[in-house]
């Protein structure tokens, strides 16, 4: 007699687990795998609104109806198990002290998510892990991730209502991790000791995930407004915000993954200026090829709508990860009574089954009986020894007490002293140092043949001036475009464009054979911040502060010919 039998005897029935995934730009997908044949058995998918901003969905209705019509598309009973994969809202990293118990790191990492604009007003579901490998000293390493408590618990209500169960909730980076290692999409780069770099592209941003094979090592996200640019804009706004981000990141692989279709990951890995090789996967509408063999039941247009989310959620614990997130465990459905004659789910190696009450007291009867002897002497030893435990965890309660009351006296001291903040300044410096950067790099890719650039200066406040001669107007009009082009948010402008000569006369007499230089000034600067007046002479004639003050005005580009050259003299 199998076990199957024996289970099926004690009124134990297994059940099916489905795996959906929430996915911005697809919608509701179903999918079910051939692991062990690495292929895709059955799929289909429903749009479903998504709201990028508030990272929610925008109709738990239309979810509820998605749900109830894939499962009715690919007939499977709604007594099923639900694993769902929903977009990732926050990820970070943080170092904490390794005394802190798993409460107080719960507890300090929500602090941290709580600063975001989304959980300032909803509640967060936390999920941490600690990363491989970076333990220093003292401190330890979490990355940490967290979902809307609301969000899950109407997902699990609605589910609940179609009779399905909700057992597990993850995020959409861990899914795709996994669906990279599981398709072999990525079997150079996860290899041990190979370091390479994850970029995720989205309508809101662009993201990149530092890796060391299997491991994640940090994780940096850019917002970028992509629906503001059109064309060729949109790669040249990209290229130019990661080139300096890349560079801070250095390896051998960079992985470019683009979940719009506003972006084209193979025409953006070519515009990138990286070291190393740039392999892409377009999870797209530009997608020419399926990540996994598909059954004929699964229709040509159907399968090029699978995204990677849903492949890694699918694959289950076939693929590990190091770094691993689940987000059901905190989340409750809040005003649904337990039912009591609800089956148990239980996992026993590959089976998955659902128990009944009454199924549940026969087993717990029969293991009782087994175990009656040993408990009748457990009966005795147990109480001396849950004596001396209480003791001991009485006396470490005591001292987590004393460190929670050390922890929050530092801090607030530390929230008392004002007057220097180390992440704001390091980060003050990075933004500063980054736009400079940028600046010098487009300077050195805009300049023309015919043109010289001899005055060039880049302020901590992201203002520019620069200063140069060029021998005809078309390589200075070249010149400044260029410089818009890399400098998308600084409103750079043409400040002055004259005709280089030494005196009124030669600007005036101009002999149209011999060749014309000309100077020109671009920058983002005010003409009040481009000539600053000099401090006021009390004791000079008022004739002479009328003759400065004319000195000082008469914007360049509006002057009357004759003025052409005359303060450079």
């Amino acid at each position: 007699m199998d076990l199957n039998s024996i289970l099926e005897q004690l009124g134990v029935g297994s059940k099916d687990t489905v795996y959906l995934s929430v996915t911005p730009g697809v919608g509701l997908e179903l999918i079910q795998l051939d692991v062990s044949g690495r292929t895709v058995k059955n799929y289909s998918y429903r749009p479903l609104e998504y709201n990028e901003a508030l990272r929610e969905l925008s109709d738990i209705e239309g979810f509820k109806n998605a749900v109830t019509e894939l499962f009715a598309e690919l007939k499977i009973s709604l007594k099923s198990n639900v694993v769902l994969n929903l977009p990732m809202v926050f990820f970070g990293s943080k170092e904490l002290p390794l005394l802190l118990a798993d409460d107080a790191v719960t507890e300090a990492l929500t602090s941290e998510v709580e600063q975001s604009y989304i959980f300032k007003r909803y509640e967060p579901v936390i999920s941490w892990a600690d990363a491989s490998n970076a333990q220093t000293g003292d401190l330890r390493k979490l990355f940490y991730s967290a979902i809307q408590k609301n969000v899950i618990d109407d997902i699990k209500n609605a589910l609940t209502e179609l009779g399905c169960k909700l057992v597990n909730v993850e995020m959409s980076l861990t899914s795709l991790l996994k669906a990279l290692a599981f398709t072999g999409l990525a079997t150079e780069q996860m290899k041990d000791n190979v370091s390479w770099n994850l970029m995720l592209i989205s309508q809101s941003g662009y993201s990149i995930c530092s890796m060391i094979g299997k491991n994640i090592v940090d994780y940096y996200e850019e917002p970028l407004a992509i629906k503001s640019f059109e064309g060729e804009e949109i790669y040249n706004a990209i290229n130019a915000s990661a080139q300096i981000t890349l560079m801070s990141y250095p390896a051998n692989y960079l992985y470019v993954i683009s979940e719009t279709d506003m972006v084209s990951a193979e025409l953006l890995s070519k515009r990138l200026q990286t070291d190393g090789i740039v392999n892409f996967w377009e999870n797209n509408s530009f997608k020419k090829q399926d990540a996994l063999p598909v059954s004929l039941e699964v229709l040509e247009d159907t399968a090029r709508k699978i995204s990677l989310e849903a492949i890694g959620i699918a694959v289950g614990s076939s693929v590990s990860m190091p770094v691993k997130f689940s987000f059901l465990a905190g989340a409750s459905g809040e005003g649904l009574a337990d039912d009591p004659n609800e089956p148990v789910h239980i996992v026993l190696g590959e089976n998955e089954f659902d128990i009944s009450p009454n199924a549940a007291r026969n087993i717990a009867c029969a293991i009782a009986i087994v175990l009656l002897i040993p408990a009748i002497i457990g009966f005795f030893v147990v109480p001396m020894v849950a004596k001396q435990k209480q003791a001991l965890l009485d006396e470490v309660n005591t001292k987590l007490q004393q460190t929670n009351a050390e922890i929050t006296r530092l801090q607030e001291e530390q929230n008392k002293q004002n007057d220097f903040d180390i992440n704001a300044e390091i980060k003050k410096v990075i933004t500063n140092n980054r736009s400079k950067l940028m600046a010098y790099t487009a300077l050195g890719e805009a300049v023309p043949k015919n043109l010289w650039v001899t005055y060039f200066v880049a302020k901590d406040d992201g203002k520019f001036d620069i200063k140069g001669d060029s021998s005809n107007v078309e390589d200075i009009y070249l010149f400044f475009r260029n410089m818009k082009d890399s400098l998308i948010s600084t409103k750079l402008r043409l400040h002055k464009l004259e005709m280089k000569s030494d005196s009124v006369d030669d600007a005036v007499t101009i002999d149209p054979n011999q060749p014309t230089d000309y100077e020109f000034e671009v920058t983002n600067m005010t003409s009040a911040e481009l000539n600053p007046p000099p401090p006021p002479d009390p004791n000079a004639p008022q004739n002479e502060k009328v003759e400065d003050d004319k000195k000082q005005s008469g914007g360049l580009l509006n002057k009357p010919l004759l003025n052409f050259g005359k303060e450079n003299k």
